[in-house]
């Protein structure tokens, strides 16, 4: 009981001690921010109070909150339509072996191109409307997920594949119960990198295409030469591909942690 109460007070001091070295870079990042700030006394490097004040009247304005809700359901389905067509077409390559010569080559010729990189086309093609930064989306996540998911199929032994058949396992059932269990720390790791990914994406798209969202927001304050409301969008685009990264962590562990 004694050795027990002593691993646990050695386990908390050992979180303290892990929140206190997160917590203190930030704390210094910020206190060192605003001094700057106030020495500086220029508009073009406002201290951390000035952004703060500014992110409260763009709350009391509304326009944070269009600008956040327009860009995250661009986020929402373009990601969710991208990484499901990327897990689906990975899949098929990963354990259709025709599929996989025949998509693989295309994928690997794609893949390489930057995702800004289509922007021009997909403007001619689908114009500038709400389609534009949705379809960049699906294409951010699309080929890494896609990628990511035959990459970990292919990673499966061998051995535990025909295992599974040896007991008489169907080859749906070894798929859902054998190959993608094993194969989810790749999945996951496309999935949770793009999930960040894709909000630097939308937030271009906006900046050069479409008039609402973050994206745009940025662009005014920078035309107004409101530097004030330029921090205040990139702190939020940090969070909010912090936020989506973490949500993926999350799920991974709570989905493989126990097995793995």
């Amino acid at each position: 009981m004694i050795e027990d109460k002593g691993d646990q007070l050695e386990m908390k001091q050992n979180i303290l001690k892990n929140n206190l070295l997160h917590l203190l870079p930030i704390t210094l990042f910020l206190v060192l921010w605003e001094i700057a700030g106030q020495t500086a006394q220029t508009p073009l490097f406002p201290p951390l109070s000035k952004v703060i004040e500014a992110f409260g009247s763009l709350l009391r304005n509304g326009m944070f909150l269009k600008g956040i809700v327009a860009s995250f359901g661009r986020v929402l389905i373009g990601y969710i339509l991208g990484s499901s067509a990327g897990l689906f077409v990975g899949i098929i390559m990963g354990v259709n072996k025709t599929a996989e010569r025949s998509l693989r080559p295309l994928i690997s010729i794609l893949f390489p191109i930057p995702t800004l990189g289509w922007l021009p086309l997909l403007m001619l093609w689908i114009g500038i409307n709400e389609a534009l930064p949705v379809a960049l989306i699906f294409i951010c996540a699309f080929f890494p997920v896609s990628y990511n998911t035959l990459t970990g199929i292919k990673e499966v032994k061998e051995e535990y594949i025909k295992a599974a058949r040896t007991l008489g396992a169907s080859s749906w059932y070894t798929l859902w119960h054998v190959i993608l269990p094993m194969a989810s720390p790749n999945i996951f790791t496309g999935l949770r990198l793009e999930s960040g990914m894709v909000w630097r994406t939308v937030i271009a798209a906006e900046m050069f295409a479409i008039p609402t969202g973050i994206g745009a927001l940025l662009m005014n304050a920078e035309s107004l030469i409101r530097v004030d409301v330029i921090m205040v969008c990139l702190v939020v685009l940090s969070i909010m591909c912090s936020t989506f990264e973490r949500f993926f962590l999350w799920l991974e562990r709570r989905t493989t942690g126990a097995w793995r």
